[in-house]
């Protein structure tokens, strides 16, 4: 994985965008993470737009804490719900 500092991050964007093809990037500022250039695989704009709305990680998290402290469902129980067949 390749570490850029910003203050060295001077070429062009579609150069950047060469090199991640190859290998992830992070982008520094005094020596700390601030940003990830990855490439895009097996996803497309509305997911990747989705999973960085604030909403979307609040219901993503209280969800998860539902799951922690009340439990759930199994896949097999939530098809007999839906009157759908395995």
């Amino acid at each position: 994985m390749m570490t850029i500092e910003m203050t060295e991050a001077t070429a062009p964007l579609a150069e950047y965008a060469r090199r991640v093809a190859v290998e992830p990037m992070i982008l520094t500022m005094d020596r700390k993470p601030i940003a990830a250039l990855v490439p895009i695989e097996n996803s497309d704009l509305e997911t990747l737009s989705v999973s960085t709305q604030p909403e979307f990680l609040a219901i993503i998290e209280k969800s998860r804490l539902r799951q922690q402290t009340e439990g759930g469902i199994s896949s097999e129980q939530m098809r007999r719900r839906l009157g759908l067949s395995q």
